[in-house]
């Protein structure tokens, strides 16, 4: 089902993409609002696909807790294209980027979620103490520049934006950066 919301998530994003009013180059580079906050919401969705992929996993039963957790993250990302359209549609003025900013906010508290449920419960020897400790304070640290990015957004939208870019970089990969090394002789 995740599968699936994520691709019409996609979809209503691409949908709310329109051609330049004019038939020139410089008509569409003035919309290189729209591009970009189309741009960063598709990354977006792709690192959130890829993360939930990862930890997921780890699931070993479908408890209440973890269908409520992801019922909430998928809540919190299908925000993502109204986020999105109305930064586009703003130009990156500062109060709907500052709501795209709280996005991000939310999808990354509600991945905290997962991550408790998940990886908090799965047995040692799947997810090391080390492993465990670099999701969380990545997570956590995230979370705090993505509030921070919400108050900057609303007087300096450009570089709120640029902070919630900054946080998707850790989220690339989406394994703790020298965990899996640790695990059983690897």
């Amino acid at each position: 089902m995740s599968d699936g919301v994520v691709a019409v998530l996609i979809t209503v994003l691409v949908l709310d993409l329109r051609p330049p009013e004019f038939p020139t180059f410089e008509s569409l580079l003035s919309l290189w609002p729209t591009w970009l906050s189309y741009l960063v919401s598709y990354l977006f969705i792709a690192i959130v696909w890829i993360n939930h992929h990862h930890l997921m996993r780890y699931a070993t039963e479908a408890t209440p807790n973890l269908v409520w957790f992801n019922f909430a993250h998928l809540f919190s990302v299908s925000l993502l294209p109204l986020a999105t359209a109305w930064m586009a549609v703003s130009e990156l003025a500062p109060q709907p980027v500052a709501f795209y900013a709280g996005v991000f906010f939310l999808v990354n508290a509600t991945y905290i979620c997962l991550i408790h449920e998940l990886i908090d419960r799965a047995p040692v020897d799947e997810v090391l103490p080390r492993e465990r400790k670099i999701m969380h304070f990545r997570s956590i640290a995230t979370l705090f520049v993505f509030a921070a990015a919400v108050v900057v957004a609303l007087k300096y939208p450009l570089f709120g934006l640029g902070m919630c870019i900054c946080c998707l970089i850790v989220y690339l990969k989406p394994e703790a950066p020298g965990a899996r090394s640790e695990v059983r002789g690897a």
